[in-house]
């Protein structure tokens, strides 16, 4: 339990952070600028990774619960996930190469589209499906005193290795990125997957041999399921309405707004299971409900996470009047995010989670996240104040990357840590869902984009609230 163990312990995540990173800085304009992609293309290729990951990730977790080969659990997903994705960047500046192999004839765009959807279509996949395993190893490896340590590590080591990605990005090209980033992704999984030793017997909070209770029911997942349900139903229209054009065109006015019959819905539905989870109505044993208030909780975080991500640039180009500045002062506001997010975990995090709980720890975080959302809303009047408050944000966004992860793994079955860690990931997808779509409505209804700020703010202060009901353990 060194440090040096730890931050390799780390590297196998900081290959598939390292990999998204290249495909956040570099896929939509590769496809744009040299495979003349339209945006609705691009958007389907961005689409469908996370949408593969909501089926995949439990399927792979579960497996890689119940399987021993090449000596571990974890190893072979995580060379399997980084040989792939070093595969597809290494493909993606060179399709005319595969498609000389696979396309007969001189038309040098002919089956040049169908590749290039391909291959970053495997691109993304060998990301989300391999995320679930490198996460998982860290709790494997860990006793559960040191579990806040090993995932407060995982995000400075990836963390840092992001901010890198971003600089490279910004300043060599994202061409010599993409480059780079194969040997990460080949490097930073493989031989750490060969050097650490995976525990064939896993250890449950007494530090005794963890025995699988039984094995897991179709009412053991809904279960884990029910404070993720109005998210799912909303996820699940959004998909089939956006690949097969599936429309319900029925509104219900609520407070002078119109919904939609699915989003009306889903918001009943996710008011009655927050209820229903947080008073446990559904009579769930403690274990579970205490991962049913972590999902809950950590759903609300994503979707003001993410509306940030996406919809910033909006305000700062109405709001602030940067114009084409704009793009440029959301990169640094970004790369300011993950600077603070990288140095934050270990120097910060870990030491007040063993003082006063993890759980203490990262609600206390998520406030001041909606803290500083609120600040660019009241105070964001200039650029300067603009970066500041986002710095604040990033003490939440610290946490949001690194703890959580170490809190449900204490939640749960210790057998089961594949199959619950995909579950868990479907708290940050199905919000990242109802960002993209519903709240870019929302957004782009809007004429003041103030309005972004103040989705983050109010959806991380419920998100804070919702921690408040989990119990903290120290």
């Amino acid at each position: 339990m060194s440090n040096a163990f730890f931050a390799l312990l780390s590297l196998p995540a900081t290959a598939m952070g390292f990999a998204l990173s290249v495909q956040i800085s570099a896929l939509s304009w590769i496809l744009s600028t040299k495979y003349g992609l339209d945006i609705h293309e691009i958007g389907v290729v961005w689409a469908a990774g996370p949408i593969a990951g909501i089926i995949a990730q439990p399927i792979v977790g579960a497996l890689s619960d119940n399987m021993w080969f090449m000596g571990g659990r974890r190893r072979p997903w995580i060379v399997i996930g980084g040989i792939l994705a070093a595969l597809m960047m290494l493909a993606l500046p060179n399709l005319e190469i595969i498609q000389k192999i696979f396309v007969s004839g001189d038309d040098p765009q002919a089956g040049l589209l169908s590749i290039a959807v391909i291959v970053a279509l495997t691109f993304d996949l060998s990301i989300n499906v391999s995320f679930n395993p490198t996460r998982s190893l860290v709790a494997d490896c860990t006793p559960h005193n040191e579990r806040s340590k090993g995932y407060t590590w995982m995000q400075t080591v990836s963390g840092t290795f992001g901010v890198l990605a971003y600089f490279i990005g910004g300043t060599l090209g994202n061409i010599f990125l993409i480059y780079f980033g194969v040997g990460i992704a080949l490097l930073a999984s493989i031989i750490p997957a060969f050097l650490i030793q995976e525990p064939r017997e896993l250890k449950d909070e007494a530090g005794e041999k963890a025995v699988a209770k039984s094995k897991t029911s179709f009412r053991d997942i809904a279960e884990a399921l029910l404070p993720l349900s109005g998210f799912l139903l909303y996820g699940i229209y959004v998909i089939f309405s956006k690949l097969f054009g599936l429309q319900i065109n029925v509104t219900i006015p609520v407070f002078g707004y119109e919904l939609g019959l699915i989003e009306f819905i889903s918001v009943l539905l996710i008011i009655i299971s927050a209820v229903v989870v947080l008073l446990n109505l559904a009579k769930s044993n403690e274990k579970s409900n205490e991962f049913q208030k972590v999902l809950l909780a950590h759903s609300f975080t994503w979707i003001g996470v993410q509306t940030m991500f996406i919809y910033a640039y909006f305000y700062l180009t109405n709001e602030l009047g940067l114009g084409e500045e704009a793009g440029k002062i959301n990169s640094i506001a970004f790369f300011i995010l993950s600077l603070v997010s990288a140095v934050l975990p270990v120097l910060v995090l870990n030491g007040f989670a063993k003082k006063i709980g993890m759980v203490k720890t990262h609600l206390i975080c998520i406030f001041i996240m909606a803290i500083g959302y609120a600040g660019v809303l009241f105070f964001g009047t200039s650029v300067i104040i603009y970066y500041v408050m986002i710095a604040i944000a990033g003490i939440g966004w610290a946490s949001v990357v690194s703890l959580p992860f170490a809190i449900m793994s204490e939640k749960v079955d210790q057998t089961k840590m594949g199959l619950y860690m995909g579950i868990f990931n479907l708290s940050v997808v199905l919000p990242q869902l109802v960002a993209s779509f519903k709240m870019g409505e929302v957004v782009n209804a809007a004429a003041d984009k103030s309005v972004v700020f103040v989705i983050c703010a109010v959806t991380l202060a419920i998100s804070g609230v919702l921690w408040l009901f989990v119990r903290n353990d120290k």
